[in-house]
């Protein structure tokens, strides 16, 4: 008896589920979208009433572009204290010294060669290389020309 009530729905008179979620859950995702947008239009708007300066008018006090008639005494300040830190900034920059150009392709160089001179030693049959009948002390050298290497990049600038 139960199997003859199931069954005897046509299948015409059935929903069609499966459509309908789908239908409903594309419709959520563009209002979904449409909000996002709505929100970040209203959260740049809030941002300017929180503040009460457009961002506009930011953007023109950094770029020192703005006229000083128009503006309120914070956006003058601050403007003042960009101007400030840029001259810091500039003096701090003319003080620095430089090194030579030759400086650092001649610590890399060192370093490089010493790199070498150890490579060469250590793949010389008997360690015949770089220089004949001193032995180990062309480790020595490696080493010496490697650290005079190191030693100049400290002194970098």
């Amino acid at each position: 008896m139960a199997d003859t009530k199931l069954h005897e729905t046509d299948s015409q008179d059935q929903k069609d589920w499966q459509s309908e979620t789908e239908s409903a859950a594309e419709s959520t995702e563009e209002t979904a979208a449409d909000t996002a947008a709505e929100e970040t239009a209203k959260e740049t708007a809030d941002d300017d009433d929180v503040y009460g300066v457009p961002m506009d008018k930011v953007e023109a006090v950094l770029n020192a572009t703005a006229d000083k008639k128009d503006l309120t005494p914070q956006m003058r300040r601050m403007m003042a204290r960009q101007a400030e830190n840029t001259k810091r900034v500039e003096e701090s920059i003319k003080g620095t010294k430089s090194n030579p150009r030759w400086f650092v392709p001649l610590f890399c160089a060192l370093m490089i060669i010493g790199l070498i001179w150890a490579v060469v030693y250590y793949l010389s049959p008997a360690g015949a290389w770089p220089i004949p009948n001193i032995g180990a002390w062309n480790l020595a050298i490696a080493f010496a020309i490697l650290m005079v290497g190191f030693i100049m990049t400290m002194w970098w600038r």
